[in-house]
């Protein structure tokens, strides 16, 4: 069965941290000059172009060395900050392997730094490999891996106002005549329309809502985004089952820009399985879970967090059934600090499974074990979840 679940460093570590980096700064100070042709466009191209493209969610677009020059202080500030490119991890405890890692490496760091204090030159165009292609901004990400998906769902619209504070909208819409026949999901995705939708649409879920064979009521993704997370795609034999009537929850947290956005809708794509296929494994997609509240669960309103305070919460969920816990996301809103999520086994052993020690609101990243490391928990283990709030 898979699950995936998504509901601080001392001063040793830190200062080995820094130091390593500097080592690593004066060894590439040896090295052969630096340029953006050879060295620095490469990076890049892999780790921010993403991104940082015309039609991507970066304030800037760095995909030749005209377009990088200017920017080229501001970037070695942030890398040497691991600001960017967003990856918000304790990479000294926990699970480290990841499939959707996209932070730097302290010699890539040490590569850029010591390009832009050398003045960021360019060096000979011919060595530079072209700009990589990059997806439609407005088709579905999901699409290159598999196809076009099956069905895709609207909300209804909602205009954006261009100056205001963030704005959650909820809203339900009915879900028929898709599909005929229960069936199993392969994988979602959910997003803003193209061009402005998918820059004001901060976070959101799209859950249908039916009912079973037994007349039990049934809930399930069929879209998750958050800025940093798009879709979800299912480990092989793996599916969720959905029925062909019932509702769509619409949960949208959009941010506005400066510009109205008129009108926006989010979509929701669905892929499925073929017809009469049974996975070995059934999930519910991502799920939400309260921990140590009561059937309200526990919201922003229910946390006191005075003036100059940092406060922590711990909860603890022991699992009915065994479950694969394939990716980690927080999410905290603005004043959180960081997050853990740790495992105490039946018999008592303890593991750190993921710890954000840098959380950041702007980003929503589900971090994504990779598979031969995504932790296999049995019945009765306990998660526990520890939230740390700065109000300071």
């Amino acid at each position: 069965m898979k699950k995936s679940l998504a509901k601080t460093l001392n001063l040793l570590i830190v200062v080995i941290g820094i130091t390593g980096l500097q080592s690593a700064i004066a060894q590439t100070a040896h090295d052969d000059k630096i340029t953006y042709s050879k060295d620095i466009a490469n990076i890049i191209f892999e780790k921010c172009a993403s991104c940082h493209n015309p039609d991507g969610i970066g304030p800037m677009s760095l995909l030749n060395y005209e377009e990088v020059r200017p920017w080229a202080p501001l970037i070695s500030y942030k890398v040497q900050m691991r600001e960017m490119p967003p990856w918000h991890l304790d990479k000294t405890i926990g699970i480290r392997a990841y499939k959707n890692d996209i932070s730097l490496s302290d010699q890539q760091i040490a590569t850029i730094v010591s390009w832009a204090e050398a003045g960021a030159p360019q060096g000979d165009p011919t060595l530079m490999r072209s700009a990589p292609d990059l997806p439609d901004a407005g088709a579905w990400q999901l699409s290159t891996l598999l196809g076009e998906p099956d069905f895709v769902v609207q909300s209804p619209p909602y205009t954006v106002t261009a100056n205001a504070q963030d704005q959650w909208w909820v809203r339900d819409t009915p879900f028929e005549g898709l599909i005929d026949q229960p069936r199993y999901v392969r994988a979602t995705e959910l997003k803003g329309s193209y061009p402005l939708g998918v820059k004001v649409l901060h976070h959101g879920h799209a859950t249908l809502r039916s009912v079973d064979g037994r007349g039990n009521r049934v809930s399930g993704p069929v879209g998750r985004q958050g800025v940093g997370k798009s879709g979800d795609v299912f480990s092989d034999g793996t599916g969720m089952l959905i029925y062909p009537t019932g509702s769509i929850r619409w949960n949208l947290h959009y941010f506005p820009i400066n510009q109205e956005v008129a009108n926006e809708q989010a979509e929701a794509a669905v892929w499925l399985y073929p017809e009469g296929y049974e996975p070995e494994f059934r999930t519910r997609g991502e799920q939400f879970f309260a921990a140590d509240t009561g059937p309200g669960g526990l919201w922003a309103g229910d946390i006191v967090l005075p003036p100059n305070s940092i406060k922590s919460h711990q909860g603890v969920r022991v699992l009915d059934r065994p479950a694969l816990i394939t990716s980690f996301r927080p999410h905290m809103h603005m004043r959180g600090r960081g997050q853990s999520l740790e495992a105490v086994y039946p018999d008592g052993r303890r593991e750190m499974l993921a710890r954000v020690n840098k959380y950041n609101h702007n980003w929503q990243i589900a971090y994504e074990f990779e598979d031969d490391v995504a932790p296999l928990l049995p019945k009765g283990t306990m998660l526990m979840l520890t939230s740390t709030w700065d109000n300071t």
